[in-house]
């Protein structure tokens, strides 16, 4: 029998290309291990800094070396950013390992759309709602999924005139106080995101964060228990067991998240047995209310003085490094790294094949 051909993308424009790097030679490590040896042919494509895609061979290497190819600069030739590998027109099914801007915010899912070839994750529209961080909370809004309170903040009214920034502050301070979070709303594993305690913090993290991107969020701070929860699956999707986030930090920053020993992941969270089923089916709401596919990872503010649940947000191409909480959740579930991966290219195939059918 034939292999089917995986096409492994990763790499990217944004600032999560180290972080998709390690996920994808986990991936590649998982697709050659024996029991899917036998049925995949792995043909990797790196997308380096400047958007340029290289070809299975130059992407090995980089799988190989773990680290990013540096071609010394940014290429004045933007035809060569359409250059795909002759080797891109013989992959059957994709999986893309794109983290942040760019890879899972529903651009390259376009593009994968219109190659007409299963792909791995939500589409278009679901991941452009998954990542921007505003578009998000307005889904879960729609779903009654409970919210911390949050203010939308633009770039131009935090750089505008000297007259509207102290106003902007007052108002944050009024409507939200210290603690809070303000962050870019499109950006994923916690870059550019301040935790703020006063004015001084706050008007030093919008002006970070606005130079991230043009929309931000501001978020109230709460005491809480982080739990998270993965789903798998499409129409009728399944949920994990229960996970939870501790560290010494201040917050799960990105730092935090990427270097061994700054955070300890407790699997399953030790929650009542009715919190964690309750974290699970708003789990599965979340995913249904962006119109996930394939995979999510789901996270919660659990504030145990008080029994309630917050959602936070919703992650539609989850990291898959080492120190990943996606696979680790459904390791503990019952599905190994390795069966999660072959599971999540058949349900690519049976989304594609849905579609087809439309």
């Amino acid at each position: 029998m034939a292999k089917l051909r995986v096409g492994l993308l990763f790499g990217g424009r944004s600032g999560e290309h180290e972080v998709s790097i390690i996920s994808a030679r986990a991936i590649a490590k998982a697709l050659a291990g024996e029991s899917n040896a036998q049925k995949y042919e792995t043909l990797p494509f790196y997308i380096d800094k400047d958007g340029l895609w290289h070809s299975p061979a130059v992407a090995q290497q980089v799988l190989d070396a773990g680290v990013p190819r540096n071609e010394g600069g940014e290429t004045g030739d933007r035809a060569k950013l359409w250059q795909f590998p002759a080797e891109a027109g013989t992959v059957e099914v994709w999986f893309p390992i794109l983290h942040g801007p760019n890879g899972e915010d529903g651009t390259i899912q376009g593009l994968l759309t219109l190659m007409q070839v299963p792909f791995v994750g939500t589409g278009v529209m679901g991941s452009a709602v998954g990542m921007d961080k505003l578009a998000m909370k307005t889904a879960f809004s729609r779903a009654d999924l409970p919210q911390v309170k949050y203010m939308a903040v633009t770039r131009s009214q935090v750089w505008s005139n000297p007259c509207v920034f102290p106003k902007l502050c007052d108002e944050i301070e009024q409507y939200l106080g210290y603690p809070c979070f303000v962050k870019p709303a499109n950006l994923g594993s916690s870059v550019g995101i301040s935790k703020v305690r006063s004015r001084s913090e706050l008007e030093a993290a919008l002006d970070s964060a606005a130079s991230y991107d043009r929309r931000l969020i501001v978020e109230a701070g709460v005491v809480a228990r982080e739990v998270e929860c993965a789903v798998l699956g499409n129409d009728n999707a399944k949920a994990s067991v229960v996970g939870e986030i501790t560290y010494e930090s201040d917050f799960y920053d990105y730092e935090t998240k990427y270097t061994d020993g700054k955070a300890s992941l407790f699997i399953p969270a030790e929650l009542p047995e009715s919190v964690a089923t309750q974290v699970q089916e708003m789990a599965i709401r979340a995913f249904e209310a962006v119109d996930g596919a394939g995979l999510s990872r789901v996270d919660f503010f659990y504030v145990e003085a008080t029994g309630e649940i917050f959602i936070n947000e919703i992650n539609t191409l989850p990291g898959f490094t080492a120190l990943s909480m996606y696979p680790q959740l459904w390791a503990k579930t019952g599905v190994s790294f390795t069966e999660l991966v072959d599971r999540l290219i058949e349900l690519a195939i049976e989304r594609h094949t849905d579609k087809s059918k439309e």
